[in-house]
């Protein structure tokens, strides 16, 4: 075995690996939208696309809990 044939092996395990751990990665975001506190941020994501002055907030905070701060 020379040293090209080596690098192909080692370049075809590189790439092997990169592509399940992309999938691994892709699997993982789309499993666990909340994080450890129980908040969805892909409610976030629409901000840019929704963000004239009519629209309802993401985020919706009550009087109540302003008094309380």
């Amino acid at each position: 075995m020379d040293i090209a044939q080596l690098q192909a092996y080692a370049y075809f395990a590189l790439v092997v690996f990169l592509v399940l751990a992309l999938y691994g990665y892709i699997y993982h975001l789309y499993t666990k939208k909340k994080d450890s506190s129980g908040v969805d941020y892909e409610e976030y994501s629409n901000m840019a696309l929704h963000d004239d002055i009519d629209d309802t907030p993401v985020l919706s905070i009550s009087k109540e809990k302003e008094k309380d701060k």
